[in-house]
């Protein structure tokens, strides 16, 4: 038995990329660290809360390319000095990514009480009718 893909369905026309898109999201940040949360907010919004306790803003940077949201944290060697008897606050740095649909913006970010909110948005989708003239020929 052959296995159909959204790329190769004759009624799917111009799909193939929304099958990149779902191997992307599956290769991407699988791992627990750090936690996060995402929230719809409103109709067209969303929020991703990580939790980034210990960063401060200059340790995380958020970039978005080709659809997908990074997010990285590194701590820079601060603490080098420091000697824990016991360390249970996890400061290792991190990357998370996340796909982003088309039409979905990140519209800001803000750190607070160790928590990094990162708000997005999905635009209006206009609505087009198109009319096809037909040649003869």
């Amino acid at each position: 038995m052959t296995k159909m893909t959204l790329g190769s369905h004759p009624f799917l026309l111009g799909f193939d990329q929304l099958e990149r898109m779902l191997e992307q999201a599956e290769k991407s940040g699988t791992e627990g660290y750090p936690p996060f949360n995402i929230e719809q907010v409103s109709e067209r919004a969303y929020r991703i809360t990580l939790a980034v306790a210990g960063f401060a803003d200059d340790d995380l940077s958020i970039i978005v390319e080709d659809r997908k949201l990074v997010v990285r944290g590194r701590i820079s060697g601060k603490d080098e000095d420091r000697v824990y008897l016991h360390r249970g606050i996890a400061a290792r740095q991190f990357m998370k990514s996340f796909v982003l649909a088309d039409g979905v913006e990140v519209i800001g970010a803000a750190t607070g009480n160790g928590l990094l909110h990162i708000d997005l948005e999905r635009a209006e989708p206009e609505k087009r009718m198109q009319t096809i003239e037909i040649s003869r020929g």
